[in-house]
């Protein structure tokens, strides 16, 4: 609803403002800047085969590839001067450090990822249960570690020049100097898009502190996952967003198998609840009463049991993440599929979204205070509209998805059809060569002219009238 009455407002305001708002932006972008838009269509048109082939990876390959790294790493508090030298070092003698970098949050911390989960389990075996002297610990191991008593030299910064990587954003005024350097409008939007999306380190933090979490929920769900969704992995999440996640009980063996033949078999003993939601309700009470009394570093935890979707939210503060947890979250899963594979099939889409998504926020259109505001969601299927309206179409309709999907692909969530193809060697994109600058410039005057009074904003067809 507050998304519909801020698409109203914005309707309302007019052309004239909405204009206005696109004349400062532009010249915003063409500060101590001038245009080459024939370089901006070469730098379009480059194709690079091989790299292509490794950008069109599904969203589920990518959730696997991420979760294994997560098992294989561990997270660890460190003194502000310790040696890195010596610290891969001493981590070395449990196996082969495949990767690893350090970052700031309420102290210097590190994630390092071994070749093996064997080498992470040396590691926790030579691993002790601190000694308080003046308070009382709750004895629960995790994969949080904190590295004491190693000798102190250099910063990891000044020991090797490996720097610590930002969690954050840049500054506005460092990112409009920035911005100020370089040679075309195009430039400027792709160099946005790079400042403002997650990085790689970030992701793996991202999916390490869901893996955490998991080695909690494991107690009461040995064979359950925690995965993010959302902005953390739709490809169009912002440097330092929050990071939400679902328990996804789905995979539990023995879960939705049909009848054998013979008519008979053995089923578990369980507890019955008059509802779904009340299953959900009570399985994320438990496990948000586990993650105050026993997670590391989890603290303000609230249970909002009974919203719309039942969550459990929660700052972890080795990350710096505001974590929000629901249960069976599927719809939103399948949203962040969808999202994911549109970023994927052309980088002007997520190049485009996050420009209106920054211009929004510099015009107080969006807000991170609740209230009557249009939402980054609204925005980018705005921009998804915009892209299966030009000439050629830069990205298809859903309903077009649907038609290319296989029998695997088939997805039925609560009634809806929510089935899309996933494979991307499926998908057959029109030529279509237009620049960041152009696309940007027709976005606002297509929204201008839009009669939101009579048509709708529809990615699964084309608008139609109301």
């Amino acid at each position: 609803m507050a998304s519909s009455l801020a698409m109203c407002r914005l309707h309302m305001t007019g052309r004239s403002s909405f204009v206005k708002s696109l004349q400062k932006l532009d010249n915003f972008l063409h500060r101590c800047v001038g245009t080459d838009v024939a370089a901006a269509q070469t730098e379009t048109a480059r194709t690079d085969e091989s790299d292509e082939t490794e950008r069109h990876k599904s969203l589920h390959t990518l959730l696997e590839e991420r979760q294994k790294q997560a098992e294989r790493s561990v997270l660890i508090s460190c003194q502000s001067r310790t040696s890195e030298k010596k610290f891969l070092k001493h981590l070395s003698r449990h196996g082969d450090v495949q990767k690893y970098f350090f970052y700031e949050s309420y102290g210097l911390y590190a994630v390092v990822e071994f070749a093996t989960r064997e080498s992470v389990a040396s590691l926790l075996e030579g691993t002790v249960i601190p000694f308080v002297s003046h308070e009382s610990v709750v004895p629960f191991k995790s994969r949080l570690l904190s590295l004491r008593n190693l000798s102190s030299t250099d910063t990891p910064n000044q020991q090797s020049g490996h720097k610590c990587q930002p969690q954050t954003t840049i500054p506005i005024n460092e990112l409009i100097q920035r911005l100020s350097r370089e040679e075309s409008i195009n430039q400027q939007l792709t160099f946005l898009t790079e400042a403002y999306q997650i990085t790689e380190e970030n992701s793996r933090l991202r999916f390490l502190v869901c893996s955490l979490l998991k080695d909690c929920a494991a107690a009461y769900f040995p064979e359950c996952d925690i995965k993010p969704f959302g902005s953390t992995v739709n490809g169009f999440g912002k440097l330092g967003c929050d990071l939400d996640m679902f328990l996804d009980l789905d995979s539990i063996s023995g879960w939705n198998v049909k009848m054998p033949k013979s008519g008979l078999s053995l089923e578990f003993q369980m507890k019955r609840a008059n509802s779904e939601r009340a299953v959900t309700q009570s399985i994320l009470s438990v496990i948000g009463e586990c993650v105050d009394q026993f997670g590391p570093g989890c603290v303000g935890v609230q249970k909002i049991l009974n919203a719309r979707c039942p969550l459990v939210r929660f700052a972890h503060q080795p990350s710096g993440f505001q974590c929000d947890l629901t249960a069976n979250n599927r719809v939103a899963m399948k949203s962040t599929e969808l999202l994911y594979l549109y970023g994927e099939l052309d980088p002007r889409v997520r190049s485009l979204v996050f420009s209106v998504r920054c211009w929004a926020r510099a015009h107080s259109i969006t807000s991170s205070i609740p209230g009557a505001w249009i939402t980054n969601f609204s925005l980018t299927v705005m921009v998804l509209f915009f892209l299966q309206k030009r000439n050629p179409p830069i990205i298809p309709t859903l309903d077009q998805l649907r038609d290319l999907a296989g029998p695997e692909d088939k997805c039925v969530i609560e009634g809806n059809d929510c089935t899309f193809v996933s494979d991307f060697s499926k998908i057959r994109l029109q030529s279509n060569t237009e620049t960041l600058e152009k696309l940007l410039c027709e976005f606002f005057e297509f929204y201008s002219t839009f009669s939101f009074s009579r048509m709708s904003i529809n990615i699964r067809k084309f608008s139609r009238t109301l």
